[in-house]
């Protein structure tokens, strides 16, 4: 059994889409980022890094990871699922788990602060991450192109990538001409393992202005 502590952020859909995917027990332990949980001693003996997600798996001697890019690698391994085992194979999904974890999802998330978060809007910052967001994304357009997934089999490079660039409207990047990314957003739509991943710890039911009132809190 693998306990999950996570919240609905592109980060920790990653983990429980993962396990979804890869049809792993685990249990939910949702951590509320606006009153600072992920802060808190007992969270930081698991993450020391004070993020979600991180896992516990109970069945490996209680061991703790943290970091998403190296959960999806520890659940891969240890179900033997969505991720190769020739060298060249597993290179070519690391290089896109890095991909997204040096850059789709880092620019993304300063993408949100500065358009939708910070109570200043200052425009060079807005637009320097609107540009950077929409060239990553370009990236992984262009590999989609002659690849129906990014390192060849549906894989957590994949998961990975989709739980970010399916954020791209709230980042406030069009993505209309960039056709081989929206056709790969939508097959991995359909699912359903996907689907039920984004869904942990639950559906994200607030309005627009609470949800932004949240991350403002974090911010302060």
């Amino acid at each position: 059994m693998i306990d999950l502590y996570t919240a609905a952020t592109p980060n920790g859909w990653k983990a429980s889409v993962a396990l979804e995917e890869m049809a792993l027990p685990y249990h939910v332990h949702k951590v509320n980022l606006s009153e600072g949980e992920q802060k808190q001693p007992a969270f930081l003996e698991i993450c020391p890094n004070g993020r979600i997600p991180a896992i516990v798996d109970r069945d490996n001697d209680h061991f703790a990871v943290f970091e998403s890019g190296a959960i999806l690698i520890y659940l891969a391994e240890k179900s033997g699922k969505f991720f190769p085992t020739d060298i060249k194979g597993r290179s070519e999904v690391i290089q896109w788990l890095m991909f997204q974890m040096g850059g789709v999802g880092p620019m993304m998330g300063q993408a949100n602060v500065f358009y939708r978060y910070f109570p200043e809007k200052i425009q060079p910052a807005i637009d320097r991450y609107h540009n950077e967001v929409k060239r990553l994304l370009t990236v992984l357009d262009t590999r989609l192109a002659d690849n129906e997934f990014l390192a060849g089999d549906y894989s957590i490079a994949d998961m990975a990538n989709w739980c970010w660039a399916r954020t791209h409207e709230w980042s406030g990047v069009a993505i209309d001409e960039l056709s081989n990314l929206q056709r790969w957003l939508n097959t991995i739509a359909e699912r359903p393992a996907a689907v039920r991943g984004i869904d942990v710890p639950g559906k994200i039911n607030v309005n627009k202005e609470e949800f932004v009132k949240g991350a403002q809190k974090m911010l302060a």
